[in-house]
């Protein structure tokens, strides 16, 4: 299997693609840059295919600009891999810190686990875990019965999840993170690690392109506005169970 390696770098931040390029050299590995969208420069009325009451209603506040930017990004990269002549591909943004052997440990992810169309290699939590099978290099491969998981840094997906999903979550109404983990909804076999194969870099990933926590705090809806949200974060977590189960 031909997996290539495939990193979301914006055009301002030089000194974290040439930080992943050195790691690359160390590793004997090559990537390939996708340019990343700027959401902060993109007027709200020049937006395509949201479904922003959905994303209201669904997370309880406004969508960050850095939102956005991620979520076009992250389908510029799948597009991209699918014009490739790749079987898989790992999804990096710029912010994480390669680790040796990382291709290596998707193929024998994807060994143990060949009806995976799409795997986290990088979350904020893994509760409840359920494994699924270990691969050869030891990686524990599961689905997590809590969630969302958070972060869609780096994973890794095969040509039919990444077409699956171009087509399912086109439409923006949820973030990228936890478009990725709805496999009950977007039709992905979506798995993840129990622990982290990549890691998020001490350095790069303070200074965030997305939004810090006072951002998200800043557009949260408060009070009765946010009933429906709880009650569909609610379905959400029943569906989620079913799937992992």
């Amino acid at each position: 299997m031909k997996i290539g390696a495939y990193v979301i770098n914006l055009d301002r931040s030089i000194e974290r693609w040439r930080c992943l390029t050195a790691q690359a050299a160390q590793f004997d590995m090559q990537f390939l840059r996708v340019s990343g969208v700027n959401g902060a420069a993109i007027p709200a009325e020049k937006r395509i295919e949201i479904d922003e009451p959905a994303f209201l209603r669904q997370n309880g506040r406004l969508m960050l600009d850095g939102e956005y930017g991620c979520y076009r990004s992250h389908l510029k990269a799948l597009s991209t891999f699918l014009e490739s002549d790749n079987d898989a591909a790992i999804i990096i943004e710029d912010d994480v810190e390669i680790p040796p052997k990382l291709i290596e440990r998707a193929e024998a992810i994807l060994d143990a686990v060949p009806d995976a169309e799409l795997v986290k290699l990088l979350n904020h939590r893994s509760r409840w875990f359920r494994l699924r099978k270990i691969s050869q290099l030891g990686d524990q491969v599961g689905r997590c019965l809590h969630g969302p998981q958070g972060s869609a840094a780096c994973y890794l997906v095969t040509r039919k999840g990444a077409e699956k999903l171009l087509s399912s979550i086109r439409v923006m109404n949820y973030p990228l993170d936890i478009a990725l983990e709805r496999g009950w909804q977007n039709g992905v076999n979506v798995f993840t690690v129990k622990d982290n194969i990549a890691h998020l870099s001490p350095t790069t990933s303070k200074m965030t392109e997305i939004g810090t926590r006072a951002d998200y705090r800043k557009h949260k809806f408060r009070g009765p506005r946010r009933t429906i949200t709880h009650l569909m974060r609610a379905i959400e977590y029943i569906r989620r169970i079913r799937y992992a189960l």
